[in-house]
């Protein structure tokens, strides 16, 4: 039997038992919203580890010079370099995780691009999130020079005079319908 099939009995083995015990899985994964902040690991070694290979990219990194190139690399990184994974239970991958393997599903991988905002300077980097029926959109957004820049890992970056305008653009204003929030390392708050 070759390594690839043997693979696929192993993974089919483990799928077996994550479903056994999904229900418990799930129990203990269970955050409440408020909680989401846990996530969001700036201090991650790894997290710290690609912020700083992707810091070395410039000769000097300087924050106000080169933090908007330097948020594209990020961008570029987590967008290309991390798969798109949908587990058969819900669970969070942390920001190390989703390097270590690779892979996360868009939340995981929003995560992981505030957590390396974050580590590269900007703490002001934070994760909106708007629900609306069964549609979740969200996007991580950052402050610099006065304007506001959304990176959408499904639709690309936005450029915004205000956060304001970047919240009408994800469909949150005070006649919305939709339930919003928007959380980093240190806050949460709910939009609506």
């Amino acid at each position: 039997m070759d390594e690839n099939e043997l693979l696929k009995k192993y993974n089919g083995i483990y799928l077996d038992i994550i479903m056994k015990y999904r229900e418990y899985i799930e129990e203990q994964e269970n955050l409440y919203v408020a909680e989401l902040p846990k996530l969001v690991t700036p201090s991650d070694d790894a997290v710290k580890a690609l912020a700083t290979t992707i810091a070395s990219k410039f000769n000097e990194y300087i924050y106000e010079e080169n933090f908007p190139d330097a948020a594209n690399l990020a961008y570029e990184h987590v967008r290309d370099s991390i798969a798109n994974i949908t587990l058969p239970i819900q669970f969070w991958l942390r920001p190390g995780q989703a390097l270590t393997h690779g892979a996360g599903d868009l939340f995981d991988k929003a995560v992981l691009l505030c957590s390396i905002l974050i580590a590269l300077g900007n703490p002001s980097s934070k994760i909106v999130i708007a629900i609306d029926d069964s549609t979740r959109h969200m996007s991580v957004y950052f402050e610099f020079n006065g304007r506001i820049t959304a990176m959408d890992l499904e639709k690309g970056v936005g450029k915004f005079e205000n956060r304001e305008s970047m919240l009408r653009s994800l469909g949150i204003s005070d006649k919305s319908e939709a339930t919003a929030y928007e959380f980093n390392d240190k806050m949460y708050i709910d939009l609506t």
